[in-house]
């Protein structure tokens, strides 16, 4: 049972004992900077149920504690708040019990029921762009925290791998690329689609120019412009096997994954299993007929199949078109069950989609309710906010998306070009320099986007992610690194336990207060899929330990008995630190 909930028992039986009242909850915060305590009980709240004077009840609730809660030192109330002060071998106990412990604050006893996570799920016309990396790292991110918090994770991501703008691409391949191919051009697979994808939209503005200069009105050009009726001429061949069409989609596909394979793996973040569209946009059909059938779904004259859900607050939804064909919502229903009976321990799942979609996922969410799947209680929309740059919005049909290779490479040339500055470098060589300015790079960006609430929008600002002050990801890590610097001058310590009868200097104890607090922050992100609650829990911890840093002397205190638990101290944040920025997806040098 943790402090707080002890406190809480006792508090509850204080005010029983004192005044025959049954009280309901209690309620706790941290003491304030400028009293004496370490946690504090909020007074006023128990009025409703206690008549009185608030500092008379607190003192003599003060008084009940210190007599019979062992870990309770003293008591003072300051108007209506009863500020406890707790005996630091509470909090050397603490230590002692979790000092050699391996991923503190990770639930070890695994569930039996699996959440599967869904990120990325990228079109196969055009690379990974800046969307697309806050989307891959909320959903890893997400995933990795779930699994911390005890949660059995399937990663996955559905690729959309067909469709006219997959078409688009490929035809210009066909009238451009004069059989250029990833090896022949030295450009990665998706960079070489997506070259592509941005010579049809030209081609086909200059068509739809051309025609209006012919009379065609520019509603009329641009439905008819030739180079969009061959690319949906293209499309139906392809839905009806044309050997050809898909032996070109099948090659052209096959550039693009390996290209998104090299984005992934330099960015950080894999997958358990993957889906494509091509294989899912038959599903769901089946399934909307049979909802038909139980009254689920209506038809309507032309054929169309529908539901209603203004009762719900929402509007009618189609489900099916007038000549049997599916739209993305059929498909989105028949993925998830399949993803069910591909996975028979899935109770849950995560769509990691932009908010753009918020209304997509409300609708979907509520028609697998009311087809009767108990697992879609548990369905999440992890929907997030754009990112955007100084420079403004991102648009790939006109080629100016910010690419996520080339931002991953400018983050690593940013952190080499501000380490060099700083000069921190001295005595390394090449190859270590070039994978630190990668860690940094990454870290930088990683950090600045999870620390931000996913459903916040972002101005993403390259350098001011790589300052080495403040709220940022090279910040955490240079001080992960000089923690690292402290152990190997202290070298032999030993692993002895720590005496409980120490006397905690008070930036030793905030420190234990902010170390407590890991298991719980890993919970609370997992409930609310926020990175953001761990990304700031560890800027927090690292200024503690900062303030514990400039005060304390580690390695020069003269008493061995406080010297060897401050470097064990010391080891714990590092090791917490670590742990955190794992669930981030984010490296820690051992030196910087």
């Amino acid at each position: 049972m943790s402090l707080q909930n002890d406190l809480t028992q006792k508090v509850i039986e204080a005010v029983k004992q004192l005044y025959q009242v049954d009280l309901p909850t209690v309620e706790f915060q941290p003491t304030r900077k400028d009293f004496e305590g370490d946690i504090t009980v909020v007074v006023f709240p128990m009025l409703r149920f206690v008549k009185g004077n608030p500092v008379h009840i607190g003192t003599q609730i003060g008084d009940y504690l210190q007599e019979h809660v062992d870990e309770v030192a003293k008591c003072n109330v300051v108007q209506g708040f009863l500020n406890i002060v707790i005996e630091d071998a509470y909090y050397l106990n603490f230590f002692n019990a979790i000092k050699d412990e391996v991923d503190f604050g990770y639930v070890k006893t695994i569930s039996t029921d699996a959440v599967m996570v869904e990120y990325s799920s990228p079109n196969t016309n055009k690379p990974l762009h800046l969307g697309h990396i806050r989307n891959n790292l909320l959903g890893y991110s997400v995933a990795e925290i779930l699994k911390a918090s005890g949660k059995k994770v399937y990663k996955t991501q559905i690729i959309n791998d067909r469709g006219i703008h997959i078409c688009k691409s490929m035809l210009a391949w066909q009238k451009f690329g004069k059989g250029e191919t990833p090896a022949s051009s030295g450009m990665k697979g998706d960079h070489l689609v997506g070259k592509y994808y941005v010579a049809f939209d030209k081609a086909y503005k200059e068509q739809i120019a051309e025609m209006m200069d012919q009379g065609v009105a520019k509603e009329k050009a641009e439905k008819e412009a030739p180079i969009l009726l061959e690319a949906q001429e293209m499309l139906r061949k392809w839905e009806a096997g044309d050997e050809a069409v898909v032996s070109l989609w099948k090659m052209m596909n096959g550039w693009v994954y390996e290209g998104f394979d090299t984005t992934y793996k330099n960015l950080g973040v894999d997958f358990d299993t993957l889906y494509y569209e091509s294989d899912t946009y038959l599903l769901g059909r089946d399934v909307v007929k049979d909802g038909l059938e139980k009254g689920v779904f209506f038809k309507k004259e032309d054929g169309s199949v529908w539901i209603d859900l203004t009762e719900d607050g929402l509007d009618e939804k189609i489900v099916l078109r007038s000549d049997g064909t599916a739209v993305y919502m059929t498909q989105d229903i028949g993925t998830a069950i399949q993803r069910v009976t591909d996975f028979p321990d899935i109770n849950g799942m995560v769509y990691t989609v932009g908010n753009e979609q918020d209304y997509h996922f409300k609708v979907l969410f509520l028609i697998l309710k009311k087809l009767g799947f108990s697992w879609a209680e548990q369905l999440y929309h992890l929907s997030y906010g754009m990112v955007d740059l100084p420079s403004g919005k991102m648009k790939s049909r006109e080629g100016t998306v910010v690419d996520a290779d080339d931002l991953i490479q400018s983050m690593e040339d940013t952190a080499a070009e501000i380490s060099q500055e700083l000069g921190k470098l001295d005595g390394y060589s090449e190859p270590e320099k070039k994978e630190l300015y990668r860690i940094i790079g990454l870290g930088a960006l990683k950090y600045y986007i999870l620390k931000v609430d996913p459903k916040k929008r972002i101005l993403f600002n390259p350098e001011e992610s790589v300052d080495f002050q403040g709220n940022t990801g090279p910040f955490i890590q240079y001080t992960y690194a000089r923690i690292q610097s402290i152990l190997r001058k202290a070298d032999n310590v030993g692993s002895s336990a720590v005496e409980t009868a120490l006397e905690l200097h008070e930036k030793e104890k905030e420190l234990l207060k902010q170390i407590q607090l890991f298991p719980e922050t890993v919970q609370l992100a997992a409930e609310n899929y926020s990175p953001a609650l761990i990304a700031n829990y560890t800027y927090d911890l690292v200024k503690e330990f900062n303030s514990f840093y400039q005060q304390v002397s580690i390695l020069g205190e003269p008493d061995e008995r406080k010297k060897q638990f401050r470097v064990h101290l010391s080891k714990k944040v590092g090791e917490v630190i670590q742990s955190a920025f794992r669930l981030l997806g984010i490296q820690v040098p051992e030196r910087m």
